[in-house]
């Protein structure tokens, strides 16, 4: 925590050094956040990207005080995949997931076997189309607290509601993606007997 408090002081005296350790340091993170708000790998890429430039642009309006520099990237980040989650509502009724992509820093082993591998995918393939059948509000609570491994508090920082609500949210969500995820495998079995 102090350390990135170090490097946004340096990045702000325009330590372009500073700058490339912060983007070390988070890039992983918010790409799987942009991961599982967008299902797509080339569409997190470009979303990771867009956050960087947005949080380079507004580096300064960063308070200490009000939390730590992670809460505030994670707000930062949240707002932009929100809105750009506004802007593509149409794209995603008719879009599926991209089969092609792997998430940055999830590629299969080397000594994993091939249907280790495939099994893998079907898993990722089939929390990420759990994910997306929740609402807005429930998948963002559920990925910021699960996924992210954010607290109550600096969730509700993040999204700008009481930890009360937080906590409902994500409760709400994990049921509801339990149900959906287990109506998804009854599907599934369902396709292969026949």
């Amino acid at each position: 925590m102090e350390r990135d408090a170090e490097l946004v002081t340096r990045c702000l005296a325009s330590d372009t050094t500073a700058w490339e350790e912060l983007l070390r340091a988070h890039s992983r993170k918010i790409y799987n956040l942009c991961y599982r708000f967008s299902g797509q790998a080339q569409d997190s890429e470009d979303l990771t990207q867009e956050i960087f430039i947005k949080i380079y642009q507004t580096l300064r309006s960063y308070n200490p005080e009000q939390g730590t520099f992670q809460t505030w990237l994670n707000r930062v980040a949240r707002n932009h995949l929100v809105d750009h989650y506004r802007r593509t509502r149409r794209d995603r009724l008719t879009s599926s997931l991209d089969e092609e992509g792997v998430p940055l820093g999830q590629e299969p082993g080397l000594g994993t076997s091939p249907l280790k591998q495939v099994e893998s995918r079907e898993r990722k393939e089939l929390l990420q189309a759990g994910l997306d059948k929740l609402s807005p509000d429930m998948r963002e609570a559920v990925i910021l607290r699960d996924l992210q491994d954010l607290d109550y508090r600096e969730i509700a920082q993040v999204l700008g509601v009481a930890e009360g609500t937080v906590k409902s949210r994500i409760n709400r969500g994990r049921l509801e993606l339990a149900r959906v995820l287990k109506r998804m495998e009854g599907m599934k079995g369902e396709g292969r007997g026949t």
